[in-house]
């Protein structure tokens, strides 16, 4: 109980501070993304790896264990993922309990290649809280198109079975299958959902938008979008590459941004109230974001105030359950699809965009 309190009083802070557009805050992130590895076996156009080379390593244990105790007081969320594949991380499962040990719960994310049965059944003794499986295309086209080197027929297997395996056991790990509609899979949606809604075991169906640069160079955020300030500079998910340096946000890495900080020399209040975070957070509450190269050209949503203090007064995990019917919402016009939106290029691009969508079993 007292744990809980813990974090409610850190969100506490940050809403306040949030609230009051300040630079500098007494609490620490809510969410982190944490990149134990930055190796992968696929060759996918659409991922950042392709302009910024990785190499072959895993985050250092000490690394990721002072970036553990330095957050397991405030942090609720730690999304195990970057670009590298987790489970090419030997370590992931020890990872994994370490943040449960820590009071966190853990996310990831995986392309599927290495979900076989052993380590299905692995991941489902584990206390991991949420599994996203990437599966873009509901065609063998456009799943290979997008994913190099994976087999769309052997991918679809390890994830058909594993979320049966889940269904039979009765795990409450929390599966989702996403697909990022793209140019080549945008007209496989429909069929998307229908195969995976047969599928037991699956809790949530999500078609969301490309959000990288490399497949969308023209789209950025208007200078109308800085109405408000970057939830993430006040509320985290902060990034952190598996050499500990950390970035306001993984778009600010895929952008070339320079980091905040590195985790495993500066403490986290350190690198939260760095000089660099202090300044975007100046430059967000007047409104000149867009004077920040990266923000600039962003293209990641900025929610609506609202949507912004809801995520800072509910836990981590009540924000979550809540988020698929804030999108469905947002979806079905109840509520101003801009709070939700992301940017687009202009024109007919613009109008061909959807919003980022979650639809449940």
């Amino acid at each position: 109980m007292g744990a809980f309190f813990t974090r409610a009083a850190n969100r506490a802070r940050l809403l306040w501070g949030y609230l009051r557009g300040a630079e500098t805050l007494s609490g620490l992130p809510v969410e982190y993304i944490v990149e134990t590895t930055a190796k992968c076996n696929l060759y996918c156009p659409m991922c950042p790896r392709e302009t910024h080379k990785q190499p072959k390593e895993d985050m250092p244990d000490e690394v990721f264990s002072r970036l553990v105790e330095g957050a397991g007081r405030s942090a609720e969320h730690m999304m195990l993922i970057g670009l590298g594949e987790p489970l090419l991380d030997a370590k992931i499962f020890d990872r994994i309990v370490s943040c449960e040990t820590h009071g966190i719960s853990s996310l990831i994310s995986t392309n599927g290649v290495l979900l076989d049965e052993e380590t299905s059944a692995k991941m489902l003794e584990s206390p991991l809280a949420h599994i996203t499986l990437s599966f873009d295309g509901a065609s063998r086209d456009s799943y290979e198109y997008y994913r190099k080197g994976a087999s769309f027929t052997r991918v679809r297997d390890n994830f058909v079975r594993f979320a049966r395996m889940k269904h039979e056991r009765g795990a409450k790990l929390q599966v989702v299958v996403q697909m990022v509609r793209m140019e080549k899979n945008a007209g496989e949606v429909d069929e998307f959902v229908r195969f995976w809604r047969a599928v037991p075991g699956i809790d949530q169906i999500r078609i969301k938008e490309d959000e990288t640069n490399l497949l969308q160079p023209a789209a950025a955020h208007e200078a109308s979008d800085w109405a408000h300030p970057c939830h993430y500079l006040w509320r985290g998910p902060m990034y952190v590459k598996h050499d500990g340096a950390v970035y306001p946000c993984c778009q600010s890495y895929m952008l070339d941004g320079l980091p905040v900080g590195y985790a495993g020399r500066q403490s986290l209040d350190e690198i939260w109230n760095s000089d660099a975070m202090r300044n975007m957070r100046r430059l967000h509450v007047a409104g000149r974001a867009g004077e920040i190269g990266v923000c600039s050209r962003c293209l990641t949503t900025i929610p609506h105030p609202l949507l912004v203090a809801g995520s800072l007064i509910f836990h981590g995990k009540t924000v979550r359950r809540l988020l698929p019917a804030v999108e469905r919402l947002a979806y079905f016009s109840r509520l101003p699809g801009r709070w939700l939106r992301p940017p687009a290029p202009s024109g007919a691009a613009a109008e061909a965009r959807e919003l980022v969508q979650i639809r449940k079993q």
